[in-house]
């Protein structure tokens, strides 16, 4: 970075937060139409994907040239530091309605529709329905059939969690890598980091393929196939956005963009890439093993 300015940078009014907003209107309505089996519904999430990742190339390369031409100094920095921990505050409030739904359905729903709560809504609702976690069996099976089986906790569910763990050990040896200036480190520490998250990702779509074709896991599958992919889908989400900010990260560090001193950009996708890592934690603990 050149020499940074001796006052706050304040930049011009910009377009791109306009454009993300549609973008992502956009891709969520486009979403949504696409569950209803309305026919226009992939394109205009396509289309919106689209626009926000034209929105994130512009805008993100807009602040590198910044940085790059010196505008930004430690205050810019500081504030940088509090937009990258709030944003990750959302994000985990964002996770918590998720976890907060799973927790609610498995510890007072089930229980109260299987009679352990009270015992006239189960005697007049639903008198077949038995409680258990994971709900193999529906208090009407005939319209939502729940899974025929599950897939086996300590195959790919644990395989991953040593994929993204083993990942979050190789980030963090490539920021070593990077403080202490030794090159060769962070670009294998980063290359590995990336490869063992893509190797995740596969193994999750091996996952979903086998829920779907042997396990009669499915989103209409009751609460339980819902949840599942809801919280396992978001997180690989996720997954797949770490991936790809760490992508462009290697790329920053082969053209040599980082020092020592000036790497924050490297530290935002370290601190993401780690709450990835906690959050498959929770999902292994809470949704495959317990």
């Amino acid at each position: 970075m050149a020499h940074a300015h001796s006052k706050y940078y304040v930049p011009k009014p910009s377009y791109w937060p306009l454009l993300g907003c549609a973008g992502l209107l956009t891709f969520f309505v486009g979403a949504a139409h696409w569950l209803h089996h309305v026919w226009y519904g992939p394109y205009l999430l396509f289309l919106g994907a689209t626009i926000v990742i034209m929105m994130m190339i512009g805008w993100f390369g807009r602040v590198i040239h910044e940085n790059r031409t010196g505008l930004h100094n430690d205050w810019v920095d500081h504030s940088f530091r509090w937009g990258m921990t709030w944003f990750i505050y959302s994000e985990v409030l964002f996770f918590a309605c998720f976890f907060g739904a799973l927790f609610y359905t498995r510890l007072w729903s089930v229980p109260e529709l299987g009679g352990d709560v009270h015992p006239i809504t189960h005697i007049l609702l639903w008198p077949d329905f038995t409680d258990q976690w994971p709900l193999m069996r529906t208090p009407d099976n005939s319209e939502f059939t729940g899974p025929s089986s599950l897939g086996n906790t300590w195959g790919i569910p644990a395989l991953n969690t040593l994929l993204l763990l083993s990942s979050g050990v190789a980030i963090t040896i490539a920021h070593w890598g990077l403080r202490h200036g030794k090159r060769a480190v962070l670009i294998v520490s980063l290359i590995v980091a990336i490869s063992l998250g893509a190797t995740f990702l596969a193994c999750q779509g091996m996952e979903y393929y086998a829920a779907y074709t042997e396990h009669g896991l499915t989103l209409n599958a009751g609460s339980y196939g819902s949840l599942f992919f809801i919280l396992t889908g978001f997180h690989g989400a996720h997954v797949t956005i770490g991936a790809t900010i760490l992508t462009v990260i290697l790329m920053r560090c082969f053209a040599g963009h980082f020092t020592p001193d000036n790497h924050f950009g490297f530290e935002a996708a370290t601190w993401y890439w780690h709450f990835v890592d906690v959050v498959w934690l929770m999902l292994f603990v809470f949704v495959y093993w317990l």
